[in-house]
């Protein structure tokens, strides 16, 4: 019976057609969802006792996920949001197959109710200014890769694009004018408009002059001997600069993510609104968005001075302005 439903075929369509096509997953998405159905699929190939290409789509059953779920945090050491991450695509998989093989309905209704494990949210570190300007007055002056790193970290900064994104960008994504942008091509196939700093846009307009690229549009912006800067190429670079920021007391790693929280904190300080603050990281979830809100110390004791109780000799207080504002409102209460 297993032969007659081989998986190959149901495997290929989940990933060029669904993933790729229908949702439109960008190829480090769906590198992610490769490596866990490879896992998958290997798990219960050893399981089983038989060679992966023999597996067929009943050997996908629902006691089998629950087995690879034990496996990832018990053989593997898989942390929970790890194992949640894993069974996030084990659900997108089983949701595939129940639209394609209506007889495994059950499993699939099964596997889809497999709930996630609850997680203490990963800590959210970033830079003071006072670390990113030391940072940036350390960057090398001289040298081949002097200005485009220079570029590099001012950019993360200045934007908070992830690094996939920096590494997408290309030539005809800047708008260097009077009134400088660069378009970052985010999660779920989602373009946004990112304003830019003058000095930002400066050392943008001297990287593609030094390397030939202004006017090619579908050139790489930052690149290395001629071809783009991958994520760990861009990693790379910032741990090669920021390593000595590195604080073993807190667990904070300087990587161009932090540069992405780094942002978002400062947009904060600055009394920036938090749904412009989404727009600008291209959060889809408001939610996300609001965690910053809850690492900035100085916020804190801000907040806390503003709400310190006055003499009454002094009179009333004016009704403060945010309570009037329904999107705080809605932040505090989801607090």
């Amino acid at each position: 019976m297993g032969d007659a439903r081989p998986l190959g075929p149901l495997m290929h369509s989940f990933f060029i057609d669904h993933l790729m096509t229908v949702k439109g997953l960008r190829p480090a998405t769906v590198h992610s969802y490769r490596d866990t159905i490879r896992l998958l699929l290997l798990f219960v190939a050893k399981e089983r006792g038989i060679k992966i290409t023999r597996l067929s789509l009943d050997d996908l059953s629902f006691d089998a996920v629950l087995g690879f779920l034990r496996h990832l945090e018990e053989e593997r050491g898989n942390h929970v949001r790890t194992r949640n991450q894993r069974l996030a695509a084990v659900h997108t998989l089983f949701d595939y197959i129940a639209t394609r093989e209506p007889d495994m309905l059950g499993v699939c209704q099964r596997v889809a109710a497999i709930p996630m494990k609850r997680a203490a949210p990963a800590e959210t570190h970033f830079l003071e200014r006072d670390e990113v300007e030391a940072l940036l007055r350390g960057l090398p002056r001289e040298g081949r890769l002097a200005l485009r790193d220079r570029t590099l970290v001012l950019f993360l900064y200045n934007t908070g694009a992830r690094a996939q994104e920096v590494a997408d960008l290309r030539v005809g994504h800047l708008d260097l004018g009077p009134h400088p942008l660069v378009r970052l091509h985010g999660k779920g196939d989602k373009w946004r408009t990112c304003p830019l700093w003058h000095q930002t846009a400066e050392l943008l307009a001297e990287l593609l002059d030094s390397t030939g690229a202004s006017g090619r549009l579908e050139s790489a912006v930052f690149s290395a001997n001629g071809r783009a800067l991958t994520r760990f190429g861009i990693y790379k670079v910032i741990r090669r600069h920021g390593g000595d920021l590195d604080d073993a007391r807190t667990g904070r790693s300087v990587s161009p993510h932090i540069f992405r929280h780094t942002a978002a904190v400062h947009l904060l300080e600055a009394g920036v609104e938090v749904n412009v603050i989404r727009g600008w990281l291209g959060h889809a979830d408001l939610t996300t968005t609001n965690r910053y809100a809850e690492i900035s110390t100085r916020v804190k004791l801000e907040a806390l001075r503003a709400t310190e109780p006055l003499d009454t000799s002094e009179g009333s207080r004016r009704r403060p302005v945010w309570r009037d504002d329904q999107s705080l409102l809605n932040w505090l209460s989801s607090l």
